[in-house]
């Protein structure tokens, strides 16, 4: 049975002047990517002259648009910081402008968030920071300070809404960024143990970080003076401790900056933590500030821990007796919590005051059993006089 054949077909390499060897396929493909090149940068430099022209400029010289105050006073939407005094005790109390900031706002579908009298300007958003360190952070009377940091952190939300919206730089957007990685850092070491209803340590971590990735590139794009620079390199690497990414960062920094106390200090304990040797780490801890220890403060549970573990196996003898006290003094705790810390991990303490070490009875505690807010000692007794607005200002 014949079978008619289909006519052959002739590619584009083999048709008359055709370039031969795939020529014709590489040809275009290049020339299609030369196109795609050239439309690319028309785009970027169109968005660019756009960029330019388009980015908003706040206008608004108050800490809360009139808009906003008053669809919240309305929606009855205050939070009680807010309040003119007298009226909060009110079916609808009355919004206090010099009190009111301006709440973090979700993006939406449709929302105008580029309004310039929506939008405050840079010097307004330091002064908006200003206001709540000084007048609700650092305040005495405002309790608790659960429901102080819940405030703080969403409205410090709504400064970095409106510095990314108009893409704040300069002097203004370093020293808001240098005060909200502080209120940060402090938050996690005072909040620490909270319930979780109450404050959420992963959500405060995520914001940290970007807040401190943020100043980072301020310091290493923009021109100075950055005065505390080598605080926040030191900050950065104590609370990142073992991150390998953030010791690249700290070994790209300049010679000069690399050297400075601080930060030859964090290297140091940063080199110790790598090294599992938690004696060292804790030696070095006594000689950091209040807030590099809060920064490391997330750390010493995992470092006590690697020190009764080491002792449980080094000193693992029957006849073997380790003196409680010692202990509590390479553990930085009193008497009293560091028999508190040896139950928790199985390490026993007989009547007199004697460390009996064994590696076979050395146990993890049970989730939520150990508290760490009850082995704060080393940070605590730092804190002295200091109080929350110098410490959150730089001022300690």
């Amino acid at each position: 049975m014949n079978r008619r054949r289909a006519p052959r077909r002739v590619s584009h390499s083999q048709r008359r002047d055709a370039p031969a060897g795939g020529e014709w396929r590489t040809r275009n493909e290049e020339q299609w990517r030369g196109q795609g090149k050239a439309q690319v940068r028309e785009v970027e430099e169109g968005e660019r002259r756009q960029g330019k022209e388009t980015v908003p400029r706040g206008a608004c010289q108050s800490m809360c648009p009139a808009r906003e105050l008053q669809n919240r006073e309305a929606q009855n939407r205050l939070h009680r910081f807010e309040m003119l005094a007298g009226t909060e005790r009110g079916r609808r109390p009355r919004a206090d402008p010099l009190r009111a900031v301006k709440e973090y706002s979700r993006p939406a579908a449709g929302k105008d968030s580029t309004n310039p009298t929506d939008l405050r300007p840079p010097a307004v958003l330091l002064k908006t920071v200003c206001y709540l360190i000084d007048d609700i952070a650092a305040s005495p009377h405002l309790h608790p300070w659960t429901e102080v940091y819940s405030f703080v952190f969403d409205r410090l939300r709504g400064v970095k809404q409106d510095m990314i919206i108009q893409r704040v730089s300069g002097l203004n957007c370093v020293a808001i960024l240098e005060r909200a990685v502080r209120f940060l850092i402090y938050a996690s070491y005072r909040l620490c143990g909270e319930p979780l209803r109450l404050y959420d340590p992963r959500i405060n971590d995520t914001h940290l970080q970007e807040n401190l990735s943020w100043l980072l590139d301020c310091y290493a794009t923009e021109t100075g003076p950055h005065p505390n620079q080598e605080e926040f390199q030191a900050l950065g690497l104590l609370y990142n401790l073992g991150s390998a990414r953030a010791k690249q960062h700290i070994m790209e920094l300049p010679e000069r900056l690399r050297s400075s106390p601080a930060i030859t200090l964090a290297l140091s304990i940063n080199r110790a933590y790598l090294e599992r040797n938690p004696v060292c780490l804790l030696r070095l801890a006594q000689r950091l500030s209040f807030l590099q220890s809060c920064a490391l403060h997330r750390h010493l549970v995992t470092c006590r821990r690697d020190l009764l573990l080491v002792y449980s196996h080094g000193h693992s003898s029957r006849n073997c007796r380790f003196p409680l006290d010692r202990l509590a003094q390479l553990l930085s705790l009193d008497v009293s919590l560091t028999a508190q810390l040896c139950q928790a991990y199985g390490v026993e303490v007989n009547q007199d005051n004697q460390v009996v070490f064994s590696k076979a009875a050395f146990t993890e505690p049970e989730p939520g059993k150990l508290h760490c807010k009850l082995y704060h000692n080393i940070v605590a007794e730092k804190q002295r006089d200091l109080t929350v607005g110098n410490i959150i200002h730089g001022c300690a």
